[in-house]
């Protein structure tokens, strides 16, 4: 009996005795009233010492068997079933088929109808086939016992009833089992959303606040060139950093909402407003009417981490952004790949995630004769593939 298991928490006893629990143990001991008939017998029999033990082992046999499922059932278990102290479990099987045997000593035949209770506390402690053997191996044993003590004779009921017993628990606990495996099932799914959740959430408020600061950044290091310069001009800079201040709080207010949408002509506009900003020369798209609905989402997105890393890392002088129905590409003529180290930044990675959802292939490239190429294009489906070839 190595391989030995309690009941469900939700059958038996719950630690904090829950309605489902407390049903439980009134089930179980509901079901020791068969045990009247053991005791009646003994009970004919109180004027002998021998009916008086008789009564004594069926009351302790009965008191045993339910307190042998509430103990059990107190204890934490592992892996739904498994309790923490097979070894205990094992002992409580042993004494009960101890006092059953006694049972059927002091009280003849009539005393192994406490076999369909060991039965039943060997199926509910043992997982998986093991039940099964053991089980049939205890009934067996018993059945046997009608040919082989005198005066006793084969109880077919005994063993039908046996058997029936261990069949109704035994898919009694697989269900049990079952329950247990969909609540962790709902668990692991619960865990995962919240996972998702929050990796969206760096995601999104890392790809905010990295365009937003880099913009201010250099909007800052402008205005504090231009206040002896240019008094006017550094003005207006700065009131332009409270503005891009003020945007950056009401996206990141917007992305803990969790409704934040960003749109392709508002980030052509911001990456307009930041290449300005970085003295870079802007070559953007009027329109995003060629783009399908669907992606204009994913290339917003795209602009916005191409531009954020040409401001941030290039160096260049010029910036181009070009959009297809199907593709988005920021291209550079700065210092090109050679400059970024190490493994790519958080706002590719989330680039790379969010272009996956929609099918699509996030490439970078360097640009002959110095540069750098940012493009984000979803497969074309093979029939359209087929009718631009026959066009």
């Amino acid at each position: 009996m190595a391989d030995l298991a309690a009941p469900s928490r939700d059958f038996w006893l719950p630690n904090r005795m829950s309605g489902t629990g407390r049903f439980g143990i009134l089930w179980v001991t509901l079901w020791a009233v068969f045990l009247v008939e053991p005791l009646s017998a003994a009970w004919d029999r109180r004027a002998t010492a021998q009916g008086l033990a008789g009564i004594a082992v069926t009351v302790v046999f009965a008191v045993w068997y339910v307190g042998f499922f509430v103990v059990v059932r107190r204890r934490r278990m592992e892996n739904g079933w498994l309790p923490e102290r097979p070894v205990a479990a094992a002992v409580g099987v042993s004494v009960a088929l101890l006092l059953a045997v006694a049972d059927s000593v002091l009280l003849g035949q009539i005393g192994d109808t406490t076999a369909v209770y060991v039965s039943v506390m060997v199926v509910m402690t043992t997982r998986g086939r093991r039940s099964l053997v053991l089980g049939s191996l205890h009934a067996g044993l018993w059945y046997l016992t009608g040919f082989l003590v005198p005066g006793w004779h084969p109880d077919y009921g005994l063993l039908l009833g046996m058997l029936a017993a261990m069949l109704a628990v035994l898919g009694f606990q697989q269900t049990m089992i079952g329950n247990v495996r969909l609540r962790e099932a709902q668990q692991e799914n619960q865990r995962l959303a919240v996972s998702e959740e929050r990796n969206r959430f760096a995601r999104d408020l890392h790809d905010i606040l990295g365009h937003s600061l880099t913009v201010i950044t250099v909007k800052a290091e402008l205005a504090a060139r231009l206040i002896d310069v240019d008094p006017e001009r550094a003005k207006a800079e700065v009131l332009d950093l409270e503005w891009l201040s003020r945007d950056a709080l009401a996206d990141v207010r917007r992305a803990v909402a969790g409704y934040r949408e960003l749109t392709l002509p508002g980030e052509l506009s911001h990456a307009r407003t930041a290449l300005a900003a970085a003295e870079i020369a802007a070559d953007l798209p009027n329109s995003t009417d060629a783009v399908e609905g669907d992606l204009r989402e994913l290339f917003a997105w795209t602009v916005r981490e191409g531009v954020t890393n040409v401001v941030r890392h290039s160096g260049a002088s010029n910036c181009t952004v070009r959009l297809t129905a199907t593709s988005a590409e920021v291209r550079d003529d700065g210092r090109g790949p050679g400059t970024m180290h190490g493994e790519p930044g958080h706002g590719l990675l989330g680039l790379r995630e969010r272009a996956a959802a929609f099918g699509a292939n996030v490439t970078t490239s360097a640009v002959e004769p110095h540069g750098f190429s940012l493009t984000v294009a979803v497969p074309a489906e093979p029939a359209e593939r087929t009718g631009e070839a026959q066009r």
